[in-house]
């Protein structure tokens, strides 16, 4: 699994794409908690509950089915937010689900079950270009921890950053140009 500095990237690139009108920064924090929240079944282990079961890691909080019924708190905030609710459920929902498919671009671990209850195949993607991370703080916090750092600033971080700053600046010319283009007609 990629570090939880890494799951919140996905939210943080597109509130900075998407700008802090259309994404409030209540909005972009309760994304960010959605981006981490399948971790949650961490917990499991400490249950006794088989890493490989559906209730287990990468199991049930790692599919798609979860990311849509998780989206509810999003349609539940909306009007806080000052959205319509549809989009605030698919804000969370977006947010959720790119948990699942930045797991499946690890190199390690097991694959997410991500059509559960479809079907039962764990998925990994052909492409795995980032290193799992150490689960342990004290494994963590050495070599290794710094490492899988560097690998996800490289793989997940600047390609994000660099198309969501690209997404922006569009952003902001296109606003110019309608503006000019109201104040002129």
């Amino acid at each position: 699994m990629p570090t939880v500095f890494t799951h919140v990237a996905v939210p943080v690139c597109a509130a900075i794409a998407l700008g802090t009108r259309r994404v409030p920064v209540s909005a972009l924090l309760v994304g960010m908690l959605a981006a981490i929240v399948p971790d949650f079944d961490g917990l499991a282990f400490k249950l006794g509950i088989a890493y490989g079961g559906m209730t287990g890691h990468r199991g049930f909080t790692h599919t798609l089915l979860f990311a849509l019924l998780f989206g509810f708190a999003g349609w539940w905030l909306a009007p806080y937010w000052g959205m319509r609710r549809a989009v605030g459920w698919a804000w969370i929902a977006l947010c959720t689900v790119s948990h699942p498919l930045l797991d499946m671009l690890t190199n390690g671990g097991i694959g997410i079950a991500f059509f559960w209850p479809l079907d039962d195949v764990r998925y990994f993607s052909p492409w795995r270009p980032i290193e799992v991370s150490p689960i342990a703080l004290k494994r963590f916090v050495s070599p290794r921890g710094a490492a899988v750092l560097l690998n996800e600033m490289a793989t997940v971080w600047a390609p994000l950053l660099a198309v969501s700053v690209l997404a922006l600046v569009a952003r902001r010319a296109a606003d110019r140009r309608n503006h000019n283009g109201a104040v002129a007609a």
